[in-house]
């Protein structure tokens, strides 16, 4: 009996585009998200690109089924949630800031056990504690792995579980239970959004209890976020604001929202750009 061949899978190079077509492409898929189908004459003149530009653009985000074509221009497939191999592109600058910040509240002096989620912001913190000794860091996310996997002198623990795609983070019960079956000093947790009346929150209801089950065996949990969340809420709750100990954001967060969550007992650190 034959079988009909299936289409080769493309993957995602970030080293074959540049920095500045990176941003364009994230500049697309929010268009596209904002305010649905666009034509190519409408996103020629949003992006001031001339059309050979943006066909080429279009047939790499098509590639990676982050866009549909439609007749003279195209869709998003995306939802509200940007895929994690373009969320790298924002607030680089804040990002690592908030990570620098948020890795020096650790402590040296002892040994360490931490938990720590997906998320461009997160994997910039485990980048930051990459030299440290006597530190354990167990993560259900592919991008957090990746950042610290060569270093010898940290022990890393993976969890089990599915891959989602649009975070990188093994989600579902095989990743609950393996943080079920751990206790760690501290959760260090992205978010999708962060505000008082809502807590934390993600987009994928999977995802939320997965991270929730990872905070629940935590003494403490640092929430590390950028300002553009600050004051958010997204469908998928994973904790209330006031489960969290230690939020680290930058300037460009709500001053109020900032001291909304201050009120409920959430020490909050302005990492500072330069």
């Amino acid at each position: 009996m034959s079988t009909a061949a299936l289409p080769p899978v493309r993957s995602w190079q970030p080293s074959a585009t540049s920095p500045r077509r990176t941003q364009r492409l994230v500049e697309i898929l929010d268009l596209l998200t904002e305010r649905g189908a666009l034509s190519v004459v409408t996103l020629c003149r949003e992006l001031q690109v001339s059309p050979a530009t943006l066909r080429r653009d279009m047939t790499h985000l098509e590639e990676q089924g982050l866009v549909s074509r439609t007749r003279g221009g195209a869709r998003a497939n995306t939802g509200p949630e940007l895929p994690v191999r373009l969320r790298d592109t924002r607030s680089p600058v804040a990002k690592h800031a908030i990570a620098v910040t948020a890795a020096a509240l650790l402590p040296s002096d002892r040994p360490l056990a931490v938990a720590i989620g997906g998320g461009s912001t997160t994997a910039e913190v485990a980048r930051e504690l990459g030299s440290r000794r006597r530190l354990t860091i167990v993560t259900n996310a592919l991008t957090t792995a990746a950042a610290v996997a060569a270093r010898p002198n940290l022990q890393v623990i993976m969890t089990g579980g599915v891959i989602r795609a649009n975070s990188f983070e093994l989600v579902g019960s095989l990743a609950e239970n393996a943080f079920n079956g751990i206790s760690v000093n501290l959760a260090i947790l992205g978010a999708d959004g962060v505000s008082a009346a809502h807590g934390v929150t993600t987009h994928d209801h999977t995802e939320a209890r997965t991270n929730h089950a990872m905070v629940s065996h935590a003494h403490r949990l640092m929430v590390v976020a950028d300002g553009s969340k600050i004051g958010q809420a997204t469908v998928a709750k994973v904790a209330d604001a006031s489960a969290i100990d230690i939020l680290v954001t930058d300037a460009s967060a709500d001053p109020h929202e900032l001291s909304e969550l201050t009120s409920l007992g959430v020490t909050v650190h302005v990492a500072r750009t330069r």
